[in-house]
């Protein structure tokens, strides 16, 4: 059984960086493309930043551009996303997924497997 789960999540000021690690179980396969996606209260939840695994090409939303960095370790399993210049905006619930076949990895529901979710607040 697939599992995802998230940790490195915090309270930070403005300005302030961040490391979210997500470590991945359960298959012996690789993942086609893992990402993040956050949820803030009262907000749709959104992509964050999507990796491909086999080319490692990257995708980041515009609002996280060039303060993201999405990396993966595939000896240790574990997909990491490097925040920095945190920004208010940025407090949300921080999800990692995944997707075990070729496709496309920018809605929701194009992934399959999800962790339970880490929590960042970013403080002015």
């Amino acid at each position: 059984q697939v599992q995802l789960v998230e940790s490195g999540g915090g309270s930070v000021q403005a300005g302030g960086s961040l490391r979210l690690s997500c470590a991945a179980s359960g298959y012996t396969y690789s993942m086609y493309c893992m990402g993040w996606f956050r949820q803030a209260p009262g907000k749709e939840r959104e992509r964050v930043a999507v990796i491909y695994t086999g080319a490692g090409s990257t995708y980041y939303d515009d609002s996280v551009k060039g303060r993201f960095t999405i990396s993966q370790d595939n000896a240790k399993n574990t997909l990491y996303l490097q925040m920095n210049s945190l920004k208010p905006e940025d407090t949300a619930m921080y999800y990692c997924a995944a997707r075990p076949t070729s496709g496309l990895c920018i809605f929701e529901y194009q992934l399959n497997y999800w962790g339970q979710g880490t929590q960042v607040t970013v403080s002015s």
